[in-house]
């Protein structure tokens, strides 16, 4: 059973980055497409970031265009977001989901629509100076 660990949240200052860490155990990450999400307190759960699983397909919500970049090490096991120029309205519980489906590019399931087989428990990124 695939389980995701997201790490790397925590309180950061206006324009100041971020990187967060989505580790995964008991399955290679290999044949996964990942999506990191974040929901607000009092709002919608939105979709951030997606990307295939060999990386070669990407997908950024207009939100965090130019600021936000995901990447993956699948040596590592792990999937990161990069986050810069951080906005107070980035300030959410930010989870990673993995989807088994081979996808080769992500524009189609990078949505709150698409199921995910699995999901991580969060890390609460809180954007504030």
């Amino acid at each position: 059973q695939l389980q995701l660990v997201e790490s790397g949240g925590g309180l950061v200052q206006p324009g100041g980055s971020l990187r967060l860490s989505c580790a995964a155990s008991g399955r290679t990450l290999d044949y996964y497409a990942i999506g990191w999400f974040r929901q607000a307190p009092g709002k919608e759960r939105e979709a951030v970031s997606c990307i295939s699983s060999s990386g070669g397909s990407t997908n950024n919500a207009d939100s965090v265009k130019g600021r936000f970049t995901i990447s993956r090490d699948n040596a590592k096991n792990t999937v990161y977001l990069q986050m810069n120029s951080v906005k107070p309205e980035d300030t959410a519980v930010y989870y990673c989901a993995a989807t088994g489906d081979r996808i080769t590019t992500v524009q189609g399931i990078c949505n709150t629509d698409y199921e995910y087989d699995h999901w991580g428990q969060g890390t609460q990124v809180t954007v504030s100076s």
